[in-house]
């Protein structure tokens, strides 16, 4: 019997999302093709070399096989351009005014590499002007010698060509260009811009040495080398390039605060939110204390000195009375029985009135109870067979709805309730933008070695080979559905249309064996693991980068060497519809996977003295199922030994001579049976209105009903055995019903009232918890008082005939002996020591201050430890132990080094011209400082606190950067205002072209716009409109790294855009690793008040969604939660004792033993470290029906007694101890103990810690704490001392109490 378990869900709420899919999606391009170095400067000659207005290279000499050109290694005097070369070249480089030292060729050459930057540097106007002049000095200024100095030359054709040069450029220019770009966002990888353009230079002095390094054919970089020194030699003539830089932060070109957070302008700006619980404390010395705490100790220590004080003060003033007097006469009857109502005629006669019955003053509901069962006793008596067919008859009819019975195990249908915000902000992600992609995920990993504790690497030869076979058999899976055979192929996310977007360091060979050898084997690996973002030869099948931290773990920082893990995930195609075939489809895939994994993977892996953890996106879901089944014969066993025990425990004293005859151990199956016929009645009536069971209603409700029934049971047959057995029949059933009917009725009735007001709560787990509950109690109810008490008297009957029990077809010959026997047994044992131990101890005035003292104690010390338990449910500990999920969650929490996916999802947008909403959203220049897309680039500064890691990938950032007339490589159009792609790209560079010139069918393509056709570089609103699917359509490539297909296909809803408004659409990042439930349940709290602050200073309306958010948002509001329903519940328990008794004194009293009970039981949760989630918070509400069994019977038994209040509490614990001990505590220990033995963890700390503690808190709270509460503070008795001393049945001596 298992449980659907909120938060694991279907989805794995794993760092498994950490896939970055979205991030390799993205698809930044190749940006290794630049060739930005090759543009460069002409060639040094003999004579004046290092001089103003004189070139030190000029002209192209050469190119290489690659087609990187090569410069004349020939100094020159600069020349003067033609007016159309001198504006081409004002155009990009401002600097350089009147001669220059480059060809057309050299600009158009130059032109054409840094349009591979452009893209993305555009949004930071000073960083791209910067890194502009730098290239713009190298090949155009007349100035060119006094800089550069030609230090090698080659040979091609003959011809000289520059192989190497030394570039002199002050510190400050270099540092001034590094400060203004170091921070530059590319919004589609959701990273540095650096990572792209310098390999992730920590310094302008890594990023000059990466520009400056001789590429190998074929691959990124200048096709010489460039030496970047700080000063030429004191001889040369030379002197540094030193051309202004701008700040980031500069009034003209500055940057947005997320590609400059240093600039004055978004300094000022508010930090972001801490998310960090202040908590208030005390220090006394060297002790510091909380203030709760504290507070508590306070209290408490008053209430004890109060409680001393006011103990010392009645003990005087009762010393101080004279001996002498006279009892009262109500006081004289120390030993009255309960009701005081044993005198045979009453009960027959008729005679009292709804306020007197049997000598006990009642009230009007509870008079008028008196009166009925007084009635309903006789008749049941003489009618037993009738009452007995038609109420198993009515309860078996609703049985019949088991036909319909069904199981709920959708995770989304238990744990999120109707009004649920996450599940709202999940449907409309879906319906608008693109349901989250499926997981199959792989983690191979070293095992630690024995002596250093350490795990070894994993990057060698022989794993890589592994690596590629095991890929082979993934690759080979066929799984069979509706008789086609599916492929990972054939379902996997391809964001570009073409590779699976498998994350995988596979993909540095293109996924392919054969490239292993010829790309260099581990070492390629370890040179993509660096340089990932800009080496072409480290590009993924799907063409776009991967991030080593989603496919190895184990590291340290950016440590990959010692990465100890392979991380394989596989994204799939999701689906809207989760019957349809697209579902199906992966559905059957995952089964197989899991197979192969199971009878194939691990054998080899562990062969390879590896250790293998593999996990499907249907694995939770399947596992519990399993999971369901699990620990059924363990439950079984509990389940029977309560029986058996309750068989027992009913019967007489086990007295050989006359057992076979006065055990109940039929009467005692008899009841167990009509227990659990009121909890399939139960399901079979909710089956018939169509409300699906959960597991937790299949392991709870029997457990809670066999508590409850159990004890009424014992109640209702011991009170038959208190009653004289010369009464006839009828006057027994009646004196039992009457004496304890209203109290059986009482606590019944308000536990069926605290479950059925747990119907109204949202999560629909307790609410059908309850609903179920609350009727199976009812029932149970129903069944007790007319089928058990028919069969009761069916037992009487066969004890009278003589006939043995479970073979009552059997009369056995009469004996004097056996006669006495079952006649006039003895008190049990139990009833013995409940008079005469534990209510006289219990007495004493010392033992009175000690329980008081140390139950009071222990309940403030509760309330301090309740502030510590943590909300959430471990998947580790939901699942069975023997599991292969349980290896992987531990593995996903020591490898994995990125958290889930999160979006910053923005509804309605209006990018008309006139609304300001573009620039409250987007992050490049003009943009507001406290733009959401600059506050999420500002939270990420704080992770600890926001748990965001990442700025946002922005696609409105980028597709305004692709817009803009600066990114002369993205948007443009042909002469008949059609799409034009990029240079590289088909038509303009046909399959299979080695080069792609100019002079094809695109030459005549020109920038969508020019500055003048934008307003403040913003397009007008039909600009936007037009542009924006020519956008997200836009293939990503080396001539334009800002194209949206793939990155950002499913970011934008386009249906209905043309009116100006977009209904939907969504930035990207990343949450931080999130290892614990409480880091799920912070991050989705961190973030929701994040978007809840922006909301309301940008005036849109904006929500966070991540795919685990639905499952967790109930922890947000758990105490909430469960502090209503306990309220409630008790309030309910509280309202009947109040309606029944109309005595508000001992309803308070048992609200306040019921509340002590709920709150120890939570103290015990911190203390047992049991988290607070939807079972356990089903476990409290159940503990409030437990309780009521443990407090109401004693205390209506104090209530209708007689004498003072001790003499009171030790006849309430004579009489009904006894049955409250062994109908409740016994029982349930002996099916509690059991539990422990489960192989589900779940049934070890939710069912076996949390049952036992209540059954012991209930124990000791109702038959310790409550009488000497009673004999302190009770109520007054509402006994008046008519009942006849010679009518006194409930005696215990007269009791046939045995145990």
């Amino acid at each position: 019997m298992g449980v659907a378990v909120p938060p694991t869900g279907p989805r794995r709420l794993l760092p498994s999302f950490q896939v970055l899919l979205i991030i390799l999606i993205i698809s930044a391009p190749k940006f290794g093709s630049w060739n930005l170095l090759a543009v460069d400067a002409a060639p040094t000659t003999s004579g004046e070399t290092h001089s103003e207005e004189y070139c030190a290279m000029y002209d192209i000499c050469g190119e290489r096989p690659d087609g990187k050109v090569l410069n004349c290694p020939y100094g020159s005097p600069s020349v003067k351009p033609d007016a159309l070369l001198s504006s081409k070249i004002q155009s990009l480089c401002p600097t350089i005014t009147g001669n220059v030292c480059c060809t057309e060729s050299q600009f158009e050459t130059l032109r054409a590499s840094v349009q591979q930057a452009v893209p993305f540097l555009v949004g930071c106007p000073a960083c791209l002007r910067n890194f502009l002049n730098l290239f713009c000095e190298l090949s155009c200024s007349p100035n060119q010698s006094l800089f550069i100095n030609v230090t090698s030359t080659g040979k091609v054709q003959s011809n000289s060509t520059v192989d190497g040069i030394d570039y002199f450029i002050t510190d400050a220019f270099g540092e001034g260009l590094y400060g203004s770009c170091k921070e530059v966002k590319f919004g589609t990888m959701n990273t540095r811009a650096m990572e792209f353009i310098g390999a992730g230079a920590k310094n302008f002095t890594e990023w000059f040495a990466f520009l400056g390094r001789k590429a190998a054919l074929n691959m990124i970089g200048s096709p010489y080398s460039i030496t970047f020194k700080p000063n030429p030699p004191a001889t040369s003539g030379m002197k540094p390039m030193n051309v202004s830089t701008y700040s980031c932060g500069d009034s003209a070109l500055g940057c947005s605060c997320g590609d400059c957070p240093s600039s004055p302008a978004c300094s000022s700006s508010a930090a972001p939110m801490s998310h960090e619980e202040k908590t208030c404390t005390v220090k006394l010395g060297s002790i510091k204390a909380k203030c709760l705490d504290f507070s508590l100790a306070i209290i408490y220590a008053f209430l004890v000195s109060g409680f001393l004080g006011w103990g010392v003060f009645l003990r005087k003033r009762k010393n101080a009375a004279t001996t002498s007097q006279s009892l009262d006469v109500s006081h004289s009857d120390e030993s009255q029985n309960v009701d005081g109502l044993k005198d045979e005629s009453l009960p027959m006669a008729g005679q009292d009135a709804p306020h007197l019955v049997s000598g006990a003053r009642v009230s009007v509901v509870q008079g008028h109870l008196s009166k009925f069962y007084r009635t309903y006793g006789t008749w049941v008596a003489q009618h037993p067979a009738i009452v007995l067919f038609t109420s198993v008859a009515v309860v078996s009819l609703l049985c019949i709805g088991l036909i319909r019975f069904k199981v709920e195990t959708r995770p989304e249908k238990l744990w999120v309730g109707r009004g649920s915000k996450a599940a709202a902000e999940k449907q409309f992600f879906d319906s608008h933008l693109a349901p989250f992609y499926r997981i199959e995920q792989l983690i191979i990993a070293t095992k630690p070695n024995a002596e250093t504790k350490k795990s070894p690497p994993i990057l060698t030869d022989e794993n890589m080979k592994l690596l590629f076979q095991i890929q082979m058999k993934v690759d080979g899976i066929r799984a069979n559905y509706s008789g086609s055979m599916v492929s990972l192929a054939d379902i996997c996310m391809k964001p570009l249309g073409q590779a699976c977007a498998t994350q995988s360091v596979l993909q540095y060979f293109k996924m392919d064996l054969n490239n292993y050898d010829t790309d260099g084997g581990v070492d390629h690996v370890s040179y993509c693991f660096e340089h990932f973002t800009s080496a072409d030869s480290c590009m993924s099948a799907f063409k776009g980068p991967l991030d080593p931290s989603t496919a190895i773990g184990g590291f340290s920082g950016n440590n990959y060497s010692e990465a100890s893990s392979f991380i394989v995930t596989y994204p799939v195609n999701n689906a809207l519809d989760k019957e349809g075939n697209e579902t199906g489809k992966a559905l059957a895939w995952e089964k197989a996977f899991i197979q192969l994994a199971q009878n194939e993977l691990i054998q080899l892996v562990n062969s390879k003295n590896l250790t293998l953890s593999f996990s499907s996106e249907s694995s939770i879901e399947d596992e519990l199922k399993r999971e369901s089944t699990a620990d059924a014969v363990t439950i079984a066993i509990s389940y029977l030994l309560m029986f058996l025990y309750i068989s027992l425990a009913l019967g007489d004293s086990p007295r050989l001579s006359t057992f076979y005859v006065s055990s109940k151990v039929l009467l005692g199956l008899s009841g167990v049976v009509l227990v659990m016929l009121s909890v399939l009645a139960s399901a079979g009536f909710f089956s018939i209105i169509g409300v699906k069971a959960t597991l937790i209603i299949m392991e709870v409700i029997p457990f809670l009903v066999l508590a409850v029934g159990v004890d009424n049971m014992c109640i209702l047959l011991h009170a038959v055995k208190r009653q004289p057995l010369e009464l006839p029949m009828e006057a027994r059933m009646s004196n039992a019903l009457l004496e304890v009917g209203p109290s059986i009725t009482l606590a019944s009735l308000s536990e069926v009232l605290a479950f059925a007001v747990g119907s109204f709560i949202p999560m629909p787990a307790c609410r059908v918890f309850s609903m179920f509950a609350a009727l199976a109690v009812l029932l149970d109810f129903i069944l007790q008082i007319t089928a058990f008490v028919a069969l009761i008297v069916f037992d009487i009957l066969r004890a009278e005939d003589k006939r043995v029990d479970c073979f009552p077809c059997i009369k056995v010959s009469s004996h004097s002996d056996a006669d006495k026997g079952i006649g006039q047994p003895k008190p049990g044992l139990l009833a013995r020591y409940m008079k005469q131990v534990h209510a006289p101890v219990l007495s004493l005035w010392g033992v009175k201050i000690v329980v008081v003292s140390v139950f009071v104690a222990f309940s403030v010390a509760c309330i301090a430890l309740c502030t510590r338990i943590e909300p959430g449910l471990e998947q580790q500990t939901v699942l069975p132990q023997d599991s292969y999920l349980q290896g992987y969650f531990s593995n996903v929490s020591e490898y994995l080094r990125i958290g889930p996916p999160v979006y910053f999802v923005v509804k309605n947008y209006n990018y008309s011209l006139k609304s300001s909403q573009t620039n409250l959203l987007c992050s490049i220049n003009q943009c507001d400082s406290n733009s959401l897309l600059n506050e999420i680039s500002r939270a990420s500064l704080s992770p600890e606190t926001t748990y965001i890691a990442k700025p946002a990938a922005s696609w409105l950032d980028d597709f305004l950067v692709w817009l803009s007339p600066e990114a002369f490589g993205c948007c443009r159009k042909f002469m008949n205002d059609t799409y034009c792609p990029p240079d590289d790209q088909p038509p303009c560079c046909p399959p299979g072209s080695i080069s792609c010139g100019v002079d094809g069918v695109c030459k005549d393509c020109t920038t969508c716009f020019l500055h003048s056709d934008l307003q403040n570089e913003r397009p007008s609103t039909s600009q936007f409109r037009e542009k924006l699917p020519w956008f997200l359509n836009s293939l990503p490539s080396a001539d334009c790294a800002k194209g949206g297909r793939g990155a950002y296909t499913s970011s934008v809803d386009l249906d209905g855009y043309e009116n100006g408004i977009i209904q939907a659409s969504s930035f990207r990042t990343y949450h931080t690793p999130l290892n614990k439930q409480a880091d799920y349940v912070h991050s989705l709290k961190a973030a929701r008040d994040f978007t809840a602050k922006l909301s309301d200073s940008l005036k849109m309306e904006i929500f966070p969604y991540s795919v685990f958010y639905m499952f967790f948002e109930q922890y947000l509001d758990i105490w909430r939660t469960a502090v209503i329903d306990l309220a409630i519940a008790t309030t309910a328990v509280f309202i009947v004792c109040v309606v029944i008794t109309s005595s508000l004194w001992s309803s308070s009293i048992i609200l306040l033993v019921i509340c002590m009970i709920i709150v120890d039981l939570l103290g015990l949760m911190a203390i047992l470290k049991i988290q607070l989630n939807a079972i356990s918070v089903v476990n409290l509400i159940m503990s409030v029906g437990i309780a009521v069994e443990f407090c109401v019977h004693i205390s209506h038994a104090f209530l209708v007694s007689s004498g003072d209040k001790d003499q009171r509490m030790k006849e309430a614990l004579s009489t009904m101890g006894a049955s409250v001990f062994s109908g409740i505590t016994l029982t349930k220990l002996v099916g509690v103990i059991v539990l422990f033995f489960a192989k589900s963890k779940v049934f070890v700390v939710y069912y076996f810690k949390m049952y036992l503690a209540l059954v012991i808190l209930g124990f000791l709270h109702g038959l310790v704490f409550l009488p000497v509460i009673l004999s302190l503070f009770g109520p007054p008795s509402r006994s008046t001392g008519t009942a006849k001393q010679h009518a006194r049945p409930s005696d215990p001596d007269q009791s046939t109490l045995n145990y």
